[in-house]
């Protein structure tokens, strides 16, 4: 049973989060940091620290992971020298929670996470919009995952560009009015702004259209704030949607083994 703090975890493409529940679900620490610094034991070891020193840590943990090397790592660490157990989300029988009317052995727990995050927090249809390494839209009607989209993440974009051309220096994205530049900077930052605030646009409309359907849009990940305010559709910005999704299984569920 649930009756101490439990841990619960996202190891995305870029980033892994941590968080710390208490015996009311509720997150009361969480850590952020790049998925490379797993690779030091000791690094790790002292993030874990942080968050579980001197408490009353359940011997499980749940975790959504779209890395396996990295989840093999932690999972050898927290075993090892912590005696906590990860579970991760696809070993969780989780269709009575949610219905998955896609190919669920492709779709990333993440997503799934999100797709349960948005349905019982928000209760409505949702898109969530992820700027993640890649950025992905993902569709739940009805309480069930319908499946999405996945197109270029806009900070990988940047960076495969800034690599690849000699003469496009590093620059930092932000809301630009103009659509024509008159600098190289300038028309950059146009071309990642306007092109992905189309992109985002065109796509939610066209899925309104292909569902006949309206959507509660929900925002998470890093351009989250870039592009609340200029999309076509007003939208909620929540960066814990995923772990929200962690934390919803968690208490349906209740026990595991």
């Amino acid at each position: 049973m649930l009756n101490m703090y439990t841990l619960v975890g996202d190891i995305g493409n870029t980033d892994i989060k941590l968080c710390l529940l208490n015996k009311n679900f509720k997150i009361i620490k969480k850590i952020t940091f790049d998925k490379h610094y797993v690779k030091s034991r000791t690094y790790f070891k002292k993030k874990i620290n942080l968050l579980i020193k001197n408490k009353n840590t359940n011997k499980f943990s749940l975790f959504s992971s779209v890395v396996p090397s990295v989840f093999n790592i932690i999972k050898n660490v927290l075993i090892k020298d912590f005696k906590i157990k990860i579970i991760e989300l696809k070993k969780v029988n989780f269709n009575k929670i949610i219905k998955i009317k896609a190919n669920q052995k492709q779709v990333g727990s993440d997503r799934i996470a999100n797709a349960v995050g948005s349905y019982y927090y928000y209760k409505s249809n949702c898109i969530i919009i992820d700027f993640g390494t890649a950025t992905t839209f993902d569709i739940v009607i009805n309480g069930a995952y319908r499946g999405g989209i996945i197109a270029p993440g806009i900070k990988l974009s940047l960076e495969t560009l800034v690599k690849s051309a000699e003469q496009i220096p590093l620059f930092k994205i932000t809301k630009i009015n103009n659509v024509i530049g008159k600098n190289t900077i300038s028309a950059l930052r146009s071309g990642f702004y306007w092109g992905y605030l189309g992109l985002i646009n065109n796509i939610m409309q066209l899925v309104k259209k292909e569902t006949k359907s309206n959507f509660k849009i929900i925002l998470t990940g890093g351009f989250s704030y870039l592009f609340k305010n200029s999309l076509k559709y007003k939208a909620i910005i929540d960066k814990d949607i995923t772990i929200k999704g962690l934390i919803k299984i968690l208490k349906i569920k209740k026990n595991f083994k």
